[in-house]
């Protein structure tokens, strides 16, 4: 008999420790793919409004078949404004990735946003954050307090020369270190170019002499168990898109022979 997996209000606690955590990015808006993955096992997926086609009501939907499916549901928002992060906690996300965060003044600005006491985020207990209503005032402020990660990424040059500062940040949980990001603005030929690997192991000491926990995405477990080894701890592989594609790849390659 399986052990019971932790409750998805956990994540925070999980990711704070640098227990090992394995997600993957939602690329597809719908909720079959997170009902699957969170079906699996998976500690978490990552909605992607950045870069995949989510609105309001495809991020509602999956956070809900989040919920349903046992896993905790954390988006990347498009951008580090406050009426973006308000949406995805209000809808219930256990949790935002916010891209390019490249100055400790735009960390402490997503800390607020996502924050009520000591903050400034907007209060309302009448979405499913607030059970509808049903969770009293300060119940509600304590709990979403409690239970919100905030991870910047960092994938800008510009980061790396104030890091320390970044991730001393009081109340940022974490970093997800963007090395496609970082490759780009490099100029690097790939993300393994030791230009990129320095940019990465300077970020993972910051957050190491902090205490902050890092988040990669990896291709697989022999790369997570190299970062692991160099102190991060949570892991995003792959998405659904990818994983699809992989799976329909190898399917189509077995039949090859049969079609001569």
């Amino acid at each position: 008999m399986s052990a019971p997996r932790p409750d998805p209000a956990t994540f925070r606690d999980r990711f704070r420790r640098g227990e090992t955590l394995v997600g993957s990015f939602i690329k597809t808006p719908t909720s079959h793919g997170i009902e699957i993955l969170g079906g699996l096992g998976f500690d978490f997926v990552v909605i992607d409004e950045e870069h995949a086609p989510f609105d309001r009501a495809a991020t509602d939907i999956g956070l809900l078949a989040a919920r349903a499916a046992g896993t905790a549901g954390i988006v990347r928002v498009p951008s580090a404004s406050p009426a973006a992060i308000l949406s995805v906690l209000d809808c219930g996300a256990l949790g935002i990735l916010v891209p390019h965060v490249a100055s400790p003044e735009k960390a402490r600005e997503i800390v607020a946003a996502s924050r009520y006491k000591g903050g400034a985020r907007g209060f309302s207990a009448s979405p499913r954050a607030g059970g509808y209503g049903a969770v009293k005032m300060w119940d509600h402020v304590a709990g979403a307090d409690a239970a919100t990660t905030v991870i910047a990424m960092i994938e800008d040059p510009a980061a790396l020369d104030v890091i320390d500062e970044i991730v001393a940040v009081e109340g940022l949980d974490g970093v997800f270190i963007g090395r496609g990001d970082l490759t780009v603005a490099l100029g690097a030929p790939t993300r393994d170019a030791p230009v990129v690997k320095d940019a990465v192991a300077r970020i993972i000491a910051a957050a190491r002499k902090a205490g902050k926990p890092v988040c990669m995405m990896v291709d697989g477990i022999a790369e997570a168990s190299g970062f692991v080894a160099e102190g991060a701890s949570a892991f995003i592989v792959s998405s659904d898109q990818g994983f699809l594609k992989k799976a329909a790849a190898q399917t189509l390659g077995d039949f090859a022979a049969l079609k001569g």
